[in-house]
């Protein structure tokens, strides 16, 4: 297999919403460039990339693909990304090391929201990108609307450098006003026939010239004065312009293609060939926040931008080389573990096959087996180079589902499955609540829980289903009580004694200092699960001594972890020990303990108890037409609406939801918008739950209690 200099190499991420045929165009240009003999289809199951088998039953990429081709001498690293925003963790993988974004936009529908959301993210990334307008053979392919609305998202950046000549069934020809040729196909594609541009097509052709060369010369001195010197510049003048004006985002040219016969595939891949650029023209950050840029001559270096493990082959660890070149047998440090790694045989992806290559060049990107102990975003280099970069960011997520065992007796086996799954999708977070003493998934989307389920069942052989994941309730009080408890036990031998009197009541930022009794000390305790606890010792006289002080605060700590009300935790209280009587003999720290704990427990219940819950600060992007039906929806499910914005025909809405109501609102808001909706989540504050609420939960604590 050839080893490719970094300048002859191109790391393209294919990104856009579900459905706008990402895989077949990674078929057809790694057909078209002859690095593949036959061309795959996602209906005969047998594409490069989709090769899982539940990606083959659902017809749809789940998983990022590394694929590549050689055309001309440049090899093309594609990665093939998911279009559901349930698998955007696969996507931020492929975006952290791509030198390129080329969105696939489907021409009956324009621009739609998942597209929108990758191009935001690739935006942040600072990524050159080009658009793709596909599927221009079908019935309702609509070219200029897609054309609007890409000027409308993303800018007047876009610019066309293709036209379709017709659409629909009548495709067959694509009209460049790049080189100012009209290229027809045959009918199944492949190579066209360069012919002159019709006359009737000269005007429009024309002016989409002159949009193309002034958008080009307008962000380059030099060529803006041969421009208005000459009236145009030639090929290698707008060659180099569109590289420099591509590197730093001043444009983002739009191609035409119908991937599915083979039509336009190769212009592409001769633009990203000539002018997309390679990885010693990108930078990559480090951790520290500093610029990296790429380079045969610096020490080896390796990022790794995904992890995985195959049956039979076992763990698969996916690099981009950063510097210098790594072969098999070298010896590199994990710059976040300080641990040595040897690298062992290196391979270049075509989907689920491999081959392996002798030396892998910086730039480049590549696959190892059995790299003992690296994990996704780890950087492994020399010991002392003090390279290490920035971590892969990865969506917040949107969904949660309870994991449970049908049988119990395999806890161990499903903990270690969730390790390793976890290990290869970063983007799904595992948490064992101890709280809620159940183990809770977080995910992206209804769909990436699914294809976990999927995984514990069909890899690791695990009868589990999801049950409804409990809501982190908290306690609190709205009202100052006194309360007070004796305890007294005789049972042979040495009793135990203990009296104390508390005054409990609400805390809240800015409380002023109590004025009635005198404080002697205060304690202020951040609480692990939110909120304080404010303790203050007021005892005078030394009716309880001083060193039984930690046994109370200990009493009460104990009841708000596990709160009178619904055993929810409590916080936000201000507890003030004020009066007691002690024993010489028979009082103790496990005395004073039990004390505390019985007059909080008293006191809480007859200080107004109040439930509260998790709120969500949730941001909902979705097409304006169904506007109406999600603001309903969102009313419906207590959510406080918070704010509205406008993109063209994109809308975007803020509001604040509790985590109860949000469970299962991905699968609802797919269904209210034809799965064209996203929405995104993250912790907001905690808020009083209503009284009917309230109520149920504790009803349903105490029917648990009874069983």
């Amino acid at each position: 297999m050839k080893v490719y200099e970094p300048k002859n190499i191109r790391n393209v991420a294919l990104l856009g919403h579900s459905g706008s045929g990402k895989t077949t165009l990674a078929e057809t240009m790694i057909f078209e460039s002859g690095s593949s003999r036959k061309r795959g289809s996602i209906q005969g199951k047998n594409t490069l990339s989709d090769y899982h088998g539940i990606e083959k039953d659902k017809e749809k990429s789940i998983y990022g693909s590394l694929l590549h081709l050689d055309w001309r001498g440049t090899k093309m690293n594609l990665m093939d990304t998911p279009g559901s925003n349930d698998f955007w963790g696969q996507v931020s993988e492929s975006l952290h090391v791509a030198d390129t974004a080329m969105f696939v936009v489907n021409s009956d529908a324009g621009i739609e929201v998942g597209t929108d959301a990758f191009w935001s993210a690739a935006e942040s990334r600072n990524l050159p990108s080009i658009l793709v307008v596909n599927k221009l053979d079908s019935e309702k392919s609509d070219f200029q609307k897609a054309v609007d609305m890409a000027k409308e998202h993303f800018g007047r950046g876009v610019v066309v450098v293709q036209y379709p000549y017709s659409e629909g069934d009548d495709f067959h020809a694509i009209i460049d006003v790049l080189k100012m040729t009209m290229y027809e196909f045959p009918e199944d594609g492949g190579r066209p026939d360069k012919l002159p541009i019709p006359e009737s097509q000269k005007a429009q052709a024309e002016l989409l010239h002159n949009e193309l060369v002034e958008a080009v010369a307008e962000n380059d001195e030099t060529l803006l004065d041969l421009y208005f010197e000459n009236g145009e510049l030639d090929e290698y003048q707008m060659r180099d312009g569109l590289q420099m004006s591509l590197r730093n985002r001043d444009i983002f040219p739009l191609f035409c293609a119908c991937a599915s016969r083979n039509m336009g595939t190769g212009r592409i891949l001769g633009f990203l060939g000539n002018v997309a650029p390679s990885p010693l023209e990108s930078e990559m950050k480090l951790k520290n926040g500093d610029s990296y840029g790429i380079s045969i001559d610096s020490d080896p270096s390796a990022f790794v931008f995904r992890s995985s493990s195959e049956m039979h082959v076992g763990d698969l660890t996916y690099l981009k080389v950063t510097g210098g070149s790594i072969s098999p047998g070298m010896d590199l440090v994990n710059q976040r573990t300080g641990n040595s790694v040897r690298v062992g045989s290196l391979y270049v992806n075509q989907g689920h096959d491999r081959t392996e290559v002798p030396e892998v060049h910086a730039g480049d990107l590549t696959v190892a087996v059995k790299l003992k102990e690296l994990h996704t975003s780890d950087t492994i280099a020399p010991k002392d180079s003090g390279i290490e970069f920035s971590e892969i960011e990865y969506p917040d997520t949107t969904i949660r589902n309870a994991i449970k065992l049908k049988i119990e007796g395999d806890e161990d086996k499903l903990g270690n499955a969730l390790n390793q799954i976890q290990k290869e999708d970063p983007s799904l977070v595992v948490e064992h609540s101890q709280e809620l003493q159940q183990t809770i998934l977080h995910g992206l989307g209804e769909e990436h829980l699914n294809v976990i389920l999927h995984q514990l069942k069909e890899n690791y052989n695990l009868d589990v289903e999801f049950v409804k994941p409990k809501i982190p309730y908290r306690e609190t009080i709205t009202k100052k009580v006194d309360a007070h408890y004796k305890h007294k036990k005789q049972s042979g031998g040495a009793g135990q004694f203990a009296e104390v009197y508390l005054s409990i009541e609400p805390w809240y930022e800015g409380i002023p200092d109590r004025t009635d009794i005198k404080v002697r000390d205060v304690q202020e305790i951040e609480l692990e699960w939110g909120g304080k606890l404010v303790f203050q010792n007021c005892i005078v006289g030394g009716v309880i001594d001083n060193r039984f002080m930690p046994a109370i605060l200990k009493g009460i700590m104990d009841k708000m972890e596990n709160g009178p009300m619904s055993g929810c935790r409590a916080r936000d209280i201000r507890v003030s020990v004020y009066d007691g009587s002690m024993h010489s003999v028979d009082s103790n720290e496990a005395a004073f303990k039990t004390a505390a704990l019985m007059a909080f427990k008293d006191g809480f219940m007859k200080a107004k108890p109040q439930l509260l819950e998790p709120l969500y600060e949730i941001e909902v992007t979705l097409p304006a037409d169904y506007m109406g039906d999600v603001m309903s929806d969102l009313s419906s499910r207590r959510g406080q609406i918070q704010g509205m914005d406008a993109e063209g025909s994109i809308q975007k809405v803020k509001a604040v939801v509790p985590l109860q109501e949000l469970d299962q609102y991905t699968t609802r808001l797919k269904s209210m918008t034809q799965g064209s909706a996203t929405y995104s989540r993250k912790f907001h504050s905690y808020g009083q739950v209503p009284h009917d609420i309230q109520k149920q939960v504790i009803e349903e604590t105490l029917a648990a209690e009874a069983h």
